[in-house]
């Protein structure tokens, strides 16, 4: 149970170290939270080598049940002596508990739900009862530590707000390429070459298009060791002789295929994605790279390798990404951006943000006013900087920026009464809209009848936010700009809603829900499109939002290119809506005639933004 010290020194991982030190001093239960191989594990056992405390470890799992993790009455125990606590055998949650000792449990988001539970009255209390042992109550020293992959990855679940609520979280993301080269090195000792060619291809692989998710600095350490016995193994010299570009692609399959997660729809195997990204550090024609050399800025879409950094390149031993230069939520992924990727973006952005950590509001202001679409695209960049200081001064100023933008779609409800349409069979026939749903030659069926009808103002408008792939730059600003508008727009007659939505759905704001559209737009400026499309799943889940609401229309606004790519075809989810219109953000030819079909046959229309400057129009259209 108690788990070794950590083998090697921690390398990096400052803040880390420190805030997990002082959440153990003061008594705090944490949660450590990052992708595998980002030190986790070491962190811990550092801490608890240097303070002389014991870990007890648990690896977390499906298979862990509350009686694993609490203990259990041995059944032949019981039989000669009873329910007597010499018949009980601690597991390893009540051996940390007595034993003043730490319970390290990994992998907590594989765990049931069942058996977390049983945690919670520990965490609160320092406590648990057992039944016929009776209560058992925590020695000084006790503490929880977790370990947790991010939700989005595979096989993980969210963990329950219970859970969370008793938990500091810190946040652990991949270190910079000197301390990855550090690490390698302090386990493998090979040439630095070897350790250089590595490290560049595991730190591509995190950043390509096409990976859901990169190696970990095992993977580097792996190909190391593989590559220099299969380089000996072949009389080669060093990465200069004869052959050895083959020799690396053999050891990079072995070492990093198996670690690499192609991204969902994307139709590609590892070894081609490894192929690419060894083009990219090693050309096919030309001379390994020195070993200090950083990959070319094209080697997988991005000259700053690495998943939630801080600033590139700083020295071993320094700031690593940390919960303070990371943030992983619900909805689409996450990714932030380096000063330099996005130099290479963005035109404007060394007059906008001269400096680390500067924005120039009036830079930016007479940015916004020559080229809405450039600056909105730049901003939203600037809010996923690793710039820990720049990124919160863009978040800060995207939240006003979009909101005003946004006021132009605001529209007040007139009149008293009105025609509209409506698919529950009410009222006169409206014959245009029918003929739009029908598919000639197919019998007609109810749901395809679209009547005119009076009502009064109480309606309520779900925005469903397509995060499924195009959610980046000017995407992501066109999508906060509609949410903005649509909260912004929303009273006691127009009562509000917003759902994100790829594969899955997350809910940002529930209908009568009273949450400031600055919030809205923070929420929205974070989030990196990825994944599968499922339309039909967002529009059941809008529907499930809006069949709570008391209203007279019910609507749901699609901000999407309504190509859906798993799921149910969309048409078939339109039942029990009122309308549905789309917003189409930078439209192409098959997503314009896509979104004009689908809101035909959702009784809506579509509106087709090119730019932000189009959203107020289209918003007033929609929902005037």
């Amino acid at each position: 149970m108690s788990a070794p010290s950590a083998p090697h020194p921690v390398i990096g991982l400052r803040r880390e170290r420190e805030v997990l030190t002082v959440a153990l001093r003061t008594n705090r239960h944490v949660v450590l939270e990052g992708p595998p191989g980002t030190g986790k594990s070491t962190l811990l056992r550092s801490i608890a080598a240097e303070t002389g405390q014991e870990v007890v470890f648990v690896e977390g799992n499906a298979e862990l049940t509350p009686a694993r993790l609490i203990g259990q009455y041995d059944p032949a125990a019981v039989l000669a002596d009873g329910y007597v606590p010499g018949s009980f055998t601690d597991g390893p949650l009540l051996t940390a508990m007595r034993g003043h000792g730490l319970l390290y449990l990994e992998e907590l988001n594989r765990i049931p739900e069942e058996t977390l539970n049983v945690l919670i009255t520990v965490l609160t209390e320092g406590e648990i009862t057992v039944p016929r042992l009776g209560h058992v109550r925590a020695a000084a020293g006790f503490r929880l530590i977790a370990a947790m992959n991010p939700f989005d990855a595979i096989g993980t679940a969210r963990v329950g707000q219970a859970i969370a609520d008793r938990m500091c979280r810190v946040v652990l993301g991949y270190q910079d390429a000197a301390a990855e080269r550090a690490i390698v090195t302090a386990v493998t000792g090979a040439p630095p070459a070897l350790i250089g060619l590595a490290v560049r291809l595991v730190r591509a692989s995190r950043e390509h298009r096409d990976v859901r998710m990169g190696s970990s600095v095992r993977g580097a350490t792996d190909l190391v060791l593989l590559l220099g016995g299969l380089l000996d193994v072949r009389g080669q010299s060093g990465l200069g002789a004869e052959g050895a570009r083959e020799t690396a692609r053999d050891a990079a399959y072995a070492a990093l295929s198996g670690r690499i997660r192609i991204a969902e729809g994307v139709e590609r195997t590892p070894e081609a994605v490894i192929d690419e990204i060894l083009d990219g550090v090693w050309p096919p024609d030309g001379s390994p790279p020195p070993p200090d050399e950083q990959p070319p800025a094209d080697a997988a879409g991005g000259d700053d390798p690495g998943k939630g950094e801080g600033p590139p390149e700083s020295p071993a031993g320094q700031d690593s990404a940390s919960s303070l230069r990371r943030d992983r939520r619900s909805g689409g992924g996450r990714r932030q951006t380096s000063r330099r990727e996005m130099a290479a973006r963005h035109d404007a952005f060394e007059e906008v943000s001269p400096e680390v950590g500067e924005l120039d509001e009036e830079a930016f202001a007479a940015l916004m006013a020559e080229d809405a679409d450039a600056a909105a695209a730049l901003l939203t960049d600037l809010a996923a900087a690793t710039d820990r200081d720049l990124r919160s001064a863009a978040q800060r100023l995207a939240a006003r920026v979009f909101v005003q933008v946004g006021r132009v779609g605001r529209v007040r409800t007139r009149g008293t009464r009105r025609l509209v349409p409506d698919r529950r069979g009410d009222g006169d026939l409206d014959l245009d809209r029918t003929l739009d749903r029908w598919e000639v030659g197919s019998p007609l069926a109810p749901e395809d009848l679209v009547t005119r009808t009076w009502t009064g103002h109480r309606r309520s408008v779900c925005l469903a936010v397509d995060t499924s792939g195009s959610m980046t730059g000017l995407g992501v600003a066109i999508a906060a700009v509609a949410a903005a508008g649509v909260v912004l727009t929303g009273d006691d007659k127009l009562r509000t809603s917003l759902i994100t939505f790829g594969r899955e759905v997350d809910v940002v704001q529930r209908p009568g829900q009273r949450r400031a559209a600055e919030d809205v737009v923070t929420h929205l400026i974070g989030l990196r499109g990825h994944g599968m499309t499922d339309l039909a799943g967002a529009l059941r889940a809008a529907r499930r939002q809006l069949d709570a609401e008391v209203a007279d229309e019910r609507r749901v606004v699609l901000l999407s290119d309504c190509l859906h790519t798993t799921g149910d075809p969309p048409e078939t989810a339109l039942a029990g809506l009122d309308r549905v219109d789309v917003l189409c953000p930078l439209p192409t030819a098959e997503a314009e005639e896509a979104a004009r079909a689908l809101a035909a046959r959702g009784g809506g229309s579509a509106q087709m933004v090119r730019t932000v400057r189009d959203l107020g129009p289209a918003l007033t259209r929609l929902l005037g």
